[in-house]
Order: C-alpha cells, then structure tokens, then sequence
C-alpha cells in the first residue's frame, strides 16, 4: 500500500454530490478524473503546460487504479503525485488518493502520458519547463 511519504506533490480535491453512485461511495470513474486533475493542475502551474494554445499535448497511452478503500461525499481528498519515469516524450506518473490527514493511501495507481505535437498528433520532446517540473516530481522506483 502507499505511504503519503512517496509523493512530492499534494493537491486537495474536493468530492461533489455526483461523485457518488448508488452505493454510497465514489463511483471508480471518478478516480480517474482525480488523477487527472492533479497531474494536468500541476502541469500547468509548474510546467508552463498550456492547454487551450501550446504545441504539446499531453494525451494517455495507459492508467491503472487500485482501490483500497472507499471515499465518499462530503470528504477532501489529498492527491499525491509524483514521476516514476521520464523519457523524451512520455512519463509515467505515480498517484496517491489520501483522505486528509490519513497516511495511508485509498487508492494508488498509475497513469502514462505521451506528449504529442497538437497538430500532428505525432510524438514530441517535452519542452524544457515541463521536463523541468517534472524532474521535480521523479522518485526512484525499485525494479
């Protein structure tokens, strides 16, 4: 299980009314719109990455949840992100979803973008502040 200590950035994301499903708890798609937030939020505050006229764009190639216990509505979430690798066009990006306060994670998974030129859709170098973001976040990861 993730420990909060493997992650090098933190957003807090608040779960909505819609989050929920028939069960009471947060539907697993929302997951991965967690995910997404805390990567592309940091991405744009710390990587210059512009979303709406930039050259590059980041597009997902893989992603994986796993679901260690239940969240729900009314509760902020503290998502911890961090890179587990770097290539010349893609990473791959470790998150954590924490309840607040909570050490232990209630989900982990994985997700793998691959930056492409916006109009060819082609693969394309990270720029030099994005790949400087994301140096920031990189961890090593155990083989």
């Amino acid at each position: 299980m993730a420990e909060r200590n493997k992650y090098k950035h933190f957003l807090s994301i608040g779960t909505r009314w819609r989050d929920n499903d028939i069960y009471g708890h947060v539907n697993n798609i929302e997951y991965y719109s967690y995910f997404d937030t805390v990567i592309n939020s940091y991405l744009i505050a710390f990587g210059g990455l512009d979303i709406h006229r930039g050259t590059l764009v980041g597009v997902c190639a893989e992603s994986h949840c796993k679901f260690l216990a239940e969240l729900s509505f009314p509760e902020t979430l503290e998502a911890g992100l961090c890179v587990e690798h770097l290539g010349t066009s893609s990473v791959r990006y470790g998150i954590g979803l924490f309840r607040s306060g909570v050490d232990t994670a209630a989900a982990e998974g994985w997700f793998v973008h691959v930056f492409v030129d916006r109009y060819t859709r082609r693969p394309s170098p990270l720029t030099a502040a994005l790949r400087a973001a994301l140096e920031a976040l990189h961890i090593e990861v155990p083989l």
